[in-house]
């Protein structure tokens, strides 16, 4: 007999605490499911933390993998994944025990291939709870708020029917660190699959303690996946239907240059020149509102690089224009 439910947890120098995400894993008040622990050639014991728990409980097991990143993570779990429906879990993060058990009798009641829940963001000293309802339960009307960043593109707080996910041909893609899940939800969505919102949060997102977690490292390789996945997206859709989703990916992916101290001016300004002013107003309009929220010494000093952003392509738009 199949499980009903398989999650899949991409694991990588997470030994400090990997034992929090399993057994919140484990602890679900569901009964029929699968936990595909996916050890990325981790050079920490997380492997072998992932084999004491296969020993301990047959409902776990554990794949050892050359580190490929967390792509090629994800898919080896999706690749052994034996469940009605999927979901995934990252090992610097937790779940509340009646996660699975709700997300698939929502599942089952409405026959839905994607059900979409709530989520927790966690710091050291507070807790936030993040409401992922969307605006409409149409596949496109979801794709399109993903794109736009109004709903999170995690594969953790939506369980999804395999069987479409394969029917569909959908494969993380290997080369991307970063985004690679939104990239996926986003493909499963341009089909006309049937959609769920569950208004409950079961999901904990750890944004304190994992610096070396697979999915919230932010480098040249994480950018290079951001700007990869614009390029995706452009090739799988009409560019002239989806301009305001572009236009807001393009902007993101910019902004992300500039403020990561990785890139060179000349490459900040060529990077989509085409959308250097729609830029300078998403950024400008940003910070004003970032301010008015709330004013602090880290806020203000992006704003200062935004500012300084804008000077530049300003400045380098009136010399192109006037000066030959």
């Amino acid at each position: 007999m199949e499980p009903k439910v398989s999650v899949i947890v991409p694991v990588y120098k997470a030994e400090n605490y990997l034992h929090r995400c399993v057994d919140s894993l484990l602890a679900q008040t569901f009964q029929d499911y699968e936990i595909l622990l996916v050890d990325d050639g981790s050079p920490d014991r997380s492997g072998e933390i992932c084999d004491e728990y296969a020993k301990k409980d047959s409902r776990v097991r554990v794949f050892h993998k050359a580190n490929g990143g967390v792509s090629s993570a994800r898919q080896c779990g999706m690749d052994n994944a034996r469940g009605e429906y999927t979901i995934h879990a990252d090992p610097d993060d937790w779940v509340e025990p009646e996660m699975l058990e709700e997300l698939y009798k929502k599942a089952k009641e409405e026959d839905a291939d994607m059900v979409i829940c709530d989520y927790y963001i966690n710091y050291r000293r507070k807790q936030i709870y993040k409401q992922q309802k969307p605006k409409s339960l149409n596949h496109d009307a979801v794709m399109r708020q993903l794109l736009l960043q109004q709903l999170h593109g995690a594969c953790w707080n939506k369980l999804v029917r395999r069987k479409l996910i394969e029917d569909f041909g959908i494969l993380f893609p290997l080369d991307m660190t970063i985004w690679e899940d939104l990239y996926v939800n986003c493909c499963f969505l341009m089909h006309e699959v049937k959609v769920y919102y569950l208004g409950k949060a079961f999901y904990h997102y750890d944004c304190y303690n994992n610096g070396e977690s697979l999915t919230k490292k932010i480098d040249m390789k994480a950018i290079s996946s951001m700007i990869d996945f614009v390029s995706y997206i452009e090739d799988i859709t009409d560019s002239l239907l989806y301009e305001r989703e572009l236009i807001k990916l393009k902007c993101i992916v910019k902004n992300s240059v500039w403020c990561s101290n990785l890139y060179s001016d000349e490459y900040f300004f060529n990077l989509y020149r085409d959308i250097n002013w729609k830029y300078i107003w998403n950024i400008w309009t940003f910070s004003i509102t970032e301010i008015c929220v709330k004013l602090s010494i880290l806020r203000l000093a992006n704003l200062s690089k935004q500012l300084y952003a804008i000077w530049i392509l300003y400045g380098r738009k009136i010399r192109d224009k006037f000066v030959r």
